[in-house]
């Protein structure tokens, strides 16, 4: 299969996500990640596009199984009503355990999910990236929070620590936190 058949094919995948040509940046990670200190819920202040994401009071949920993987819980509400998705992470090598990866299908492979920067208690920084045979990719930021608002000049920081690493940020957008029930 030719490289150009398969940009075609995978185009419509891409079109409401944030891509760009050559292979993905990477970016530092969080040193000395702590996965016990990170687990519980966060509250997305904002992120890339991302077409698996819509709607409002997005939050993420984040909690050990039996098994040892993690279970994500992602909710959040669009067109009235509460949609919910569940994940499951697996950190592949110890010797980074703040590069994760994440699936929600048992039928794809797992994506990346790097916590580019937290302090576990307020603010965390997460990138996500899938090279398509080096000629492009599409990525995925987003800033997270443990409650559904964060000062400006803690987004600030955030956004500047990515594009620092290389990442596009020109289409990011805040999430819609406004009037939304907390569980």
């Amino acid at each position: 299969m030719s490289a150009v058949y398969l940009l075609l094919l995978l185009l419509p995948l891409v079109s409401a996500q944030t891509y760009h040509w050559g292979p993905c940046p990477d970016p530092k990670v969080q040193p000395n990640f702590n996965l016990q200190r990170y687990l519980g819920k966060w509250y997305e202040i904002e992120k890339l596009p991302a077409s698996f994401e819509r709607g409002k009071c997005i939050e993420a949920n984040y909690a050990v199984r039996k098994d040892s993987t993690i279970q994500v819980l992602n909710s959040g509400f669009y067109k009235g009503k509460v949609e919910v998705a569940e994940g499951t992470a697996v950190i592949p090598d110890p010797r980074e355990p703040a590069k994760l990866g994440v699936g929600f299908s048992y039928f794809a492979p797992y994506g990346s999910y790097w916590v580019v920067t937290t302090d576990y208690t307020s603010v965390t920084v997460v990138y996500s990236c899938t090279d398509i045979l080096r000629l492009f990719h599409f990525d995925y930021a987003w800033i997270l929070g443990r409650s559904r608002f964060l000062p400006a000049e803690t987004v600030r920081y955030a956004k500047e620590l990515l594009i620092q690493e290389g990442v596009d940020l020109s289409k990011m957008k805040a999430t819609d936190q406004t009037g939304c029930k907390d569980n």
